[in-house]
C-alpha cells in the first residue's frame, strides 16, 4: 500500500511540472556546435529540445550531457542504425530512456544506415 501512495505522488508531481524530451538528429555539418545550434520548442507542458550532431561520436558527447537534465526521453533520429543506438544506450548508463525513429536506409545519408557512414 505504501508503495502505491509514493507512485501516486510521484505521478502526481511530475503531472504538475513541465516535462521536456530531446530529438537529437544526424545529418549537421562537420564542425556543428550542438549547444549554439540545438532549438527548443515549447508547449505549455514541455517541450522539445531538438539538437544536431554531425556523427555518433558527437552524438555521444551531446547524450551524456542531456542525461544529466531532467528529461523524459532523448528520441534519436533514423540515422542511427542499431550500432550508434547501443552506444548510445551504453554511454546514457540508464540515466534516461532511449528512443529511436527507425530507417534501415536514411534518405539524408544517401540511403545508408547511420552504421556504415560513421
Amino acid at each position: 500500500m505504501d508503495m502505491e501512495i509514493n507512485a501516486d505522488a510521484r505521478e502526481l508531481r511530475m503531472a504538475k511540472r513541465k516535462r521536456y524530451f530531446a530529438f537529437v538528429f544526424l545529418g549537421a555539418a562537420e564542425g556543428c556546435d550542438p549547444d549554439k545550434e540545438k532549438k527548443i520548442v515549447e508547449t505549455p507542458t514541455g517541450g522539445c529540445i531538438t539538437v544536431p550532431v554531425h556523427d555518433y561520436e558527437q552524438a555521444v558527447e551531446v547524450c551524456k550531457k542531456l542525461a544529466e537534465k531532467d528529461l523524459f526521453a532523448i528520441e534519436l533520429c533514423g540515422g542511427f542504425g542499431h550500432l550508434g543506438t547501443a552506444r548510445i544506450v551504453e554511454a546514457v548508463e540508464g540515466k534516461v530512456p532511449i528512443g529511436v525513429v527507425r530507417f534501415d536506409i536514411h534518405p539524408l545519408l544517401a540511403g545508408k544506415s547511420g552504421d556504415s557512414a560513421f
